[in-house]
């Protein structure tokens, strides 16, 4: 159950230098491996890395996956200003984007890549609208979303539940985003997002 969100409204002051795209999921649909692929043929892209207080998994790196922090962090970090959009998605599991990420690749030329959760991914379009392309990665079904979680591994059956609950409920806002690409044979999937990134990149 989503317990809080906010959109920062001081973010539409930035000085618009490049587009973004932002890519969203639910839990287990392959949002990852394919942003990893669209990164690797994409020029010009570049990951913005969000900001999270879930503990790290596997190998991940502060300031690489994520910026992981502490509860009492992010909400300093909240009462400072420094996200443009941050959502509480369970009780003291934060996740938010900073605008320092997306002052830094403004500045190197390149365009900005999302990938953030439903929640965040309907907010910052509404923020940058046009600017942004929004693109909701569709698992086939929940029951094949559920057999993905359980193969990955990371979490016990409780927590399984839960993400698949809160799943069903954002493959119900999906019409909310620009594109939606379903993940069912994934050399389409990947092909289809590089694609319609490509042309917005280009034309959008």
């Amino acid at each position: 159950m989503n317990l809080k969100r906010s959109r920062n409204s001081l973010s539409i002051s930035f000085k618009m230098e490049g587009k973004l795209v932002i890519i969203s999921a639910p839990s287990g649909a392959g949002k990852s491996t394919i942003v990893k692929h669209l990164l690797e043929k994409v020029n010009n892209l570049e990951f913005s890395v969000s900001a999270t207080t879930r503990a790290p998994r596997g190998e991940e790196k502060n300031g690489k996956e994520y910026y992981f922090l502490s509860a009492e962090e992010f909400r300093e970090k909240i009462g400072n200003g420094e996200f443009i959009e941050w959502e509480e998605v369970y009780k003291d599991q934060m996740y938010g984007t900073l605008k320092s990420e997306i002052e830094r690749i403004w500045k190197k030329g390149n365009h900005v890549l999302f990938d953030v959760d439903v929640r965040g991914g309907i907010n910052l379009k509404d923020i940058f609208r046009h600017r942004a392309l929004s693109v909701f990665i569709m698992p086939p079904s929940v029951k094949e979303l559920e057999k993905r979680l359980i193969r990955r591994g990371t979490d016990n059956a409780e927590k399984i539940k839960m993400r698949i609950t809160k799943a069903g409920q954002e493959m119900k806002l999906a019409d909310n985003f620009d594109n939606i690409v379903i993940n069912d044979n994934l050399e389409q999937a990947r092909n289809e997002l590089c694609s319609i990134v490509i042309n917005f990149l280009k034309n959008g």
